[in-house]
C-alpha cells in the first residue's frame, strides 16, 4: 500500500516509527529518541557497541521503516574510494565510459564497522557526510534528499579495528552507545523468530516526503537569545575545566541546537527549552571532547551542566 505523501503529526511520526523498530530489535527510549531527533535534524547516527548486540539490524530496521532508498557497506581494510563512491566503466556498444553510481549514492546508507577501513576511504565517506554529495572527475554530484550514514563501531581493542580521529566523529551528529539487552529482552529473543525472517516482515511507515517536511518543520524552530546564552556557557566550561583537552566547539554548539530543535518539534513545541538541550547532550556533546588520562567525556560534561544555571 502507497505510504501517504501528507505531513505527518509529529507524535504520530514519534510513536509510529518507535513501535514499528520495538517489533524487532530492543531500543532503550532515550536511545531511540537521540537517533530520531538526528534524523529530524538532517544528522548522521554512530552506533558504538561490542559485536552481536543488534547495532546492524537496530540501523536496517530503522532503514526499513522509512520509504526511502537504502544501501550497505561492509567496510574492510581493503575496501576503496571507488567501491563506494562508483566508477566510470567502459560500454563497448556506446564506445564511451558510462559512470555507475556506488552504494553512497542513497537516502540511507549503513556504513557497517566503519573503524575497519583506511583513512582513504574513510575521507571520502566524510566529505559526503559533510556536504552531502562528492567529488568525481572534477565534477560535484549531489547524493540526493534526505541523505543520512548510520554508522557501526566495534571498540578500538578489537581485532582489526582502528582509532577514529577526531574529525571523523565530529559528522556525526549524535553517538549511541549500545549495550548487552536486560535478561527479559534478551530471553525474549531467544525464544522469538528469528531477526532475518522478522525483518523482511518490516514495512514503510514514514514516506520520504514526510521525513523530508518534518525536517523542514523542524528547522524553524525557535532559539530564544537566553537559551542560545545557556549553550554558550556550557560550552565554555567544557573548553575551560582543567581536565578537559579538548572542549566542545562552536560546530558542536550548533549540532547540539539542531537536534535540540528536532526534539522541540517532536514534542509539539516551536521553540527549544533547555530540557530539549539536556536530553541531547550526552549523545550530541561527549564524543566531541576529549578528556587528559583517558577519563570520561560524559563524567566532565555531567559536571559541567549541573553547575551551570538553568535559565527561567
Amino acid at each position: 500500500m502507497a505510504l501517504s505523501t501528507a505531513a505527518v503529526a509529529p507524535k504520530a511520526l514519534r510513536t509510529t516509527l518507535e513501535r514499528n523498530v520495538r517489533d524487532i530489535v530492543a531500543v532503550p527510549s532515550d536511545a531511540f529518541e537521540a537517533i530520531l531527533c538526528a534524523l529530524i535534524a538532517r544528522g548522521h547516527v554512530l552506533l558504538d557497541g561490542k559485536p552481536g548486540i543488534g547495532k546492524t539490524l537496530l540501523a536496517r530496521t530503522i532503514a526499513a521503516s522509512i520509504d526511502c532508498s537504502f544501501r550497505r557497506i561492509q567496510f574492510t581494510n581493503d575496501l576503496m574510494p571507488s567501491d563506494i563512491l562508483g566508477s566510470a566503466v567502459w560500454r563497448e556498444r556506446e564506445r564511451q565510459f558510462e559512470f555507475v553510481e556506488g552504494p553512497l549514492f542513497s537516502n540511507l546508507v549503513l556504513a557497517d564497522e566503519i573503524n575497519r577501513t583506511s583513512p582513504r576511504t574513510l575521507s571520502c565517506l566524510l566529505e559526503a557526510m559533510e556536504s552531502g554529495s562528492v567529488s568525481l572527475e572534477g565534477k560535484t554530484m549531489d547524493l540526493g534528499a534526505p541523505f543520512h550514514v548510520f554508522a557501526t563501531r566495534n571498540p578500538i581493542e578489537f581485532h582489526g579495528t582502528y582509532p577514529m580521529p577526531e574529525a571523523a566523529l565530529d559528522r556525526f551528529l549524535v553517538r549511541i552507545e549500545l549495550g548487552y539487552p536486560d535478561s527479559a529482552q534478551e530471553l525474549a529473543l531467544y525464544t522469538g523468530r528469528d531477526a532475518e525472517s522478522s525483518l523482511r516482515s518490516v514495512h514503510p511507515v514514514i514516506s520520504r516526503d514526510q521525513l523530508l517536511a518534518a525536517q523542514a518543520a523542524a528547522a524553524e524552530v525557535v532559539v530564544h537569545e537566553t537559551v542560545a546564552e545557556y549553550v554558550l556557557r556550557i560550552v565554555a566550561a567544557t573548553r575551560e575545566h582543567t581536565e578537559v583537552a579538548l572542549g566542545a566547539s562552536p560546530r558542536a554548539a550548533l549540532m547540539w541546537l539542531r537536534a535540540a530543535r528536532a526534539r522541540a518539534w517532536l514534542e509539539g513545541r516551536d521553540y527549544v527549552l533547555p530540557d530539549d538541550l539536556k536530553a541531547l547532550a550526552m549523545p550530541v556533546l561527549a564524543h566531541r571532547m576529549f578528556v587528559r588520562g583517558g577519563g570520561s567525556a560524559a563524567a566532565m560534561l555531567q559536571e559541567v551542566i549541573a553547575k551551570t544555571a538553568v535559565p527561567l
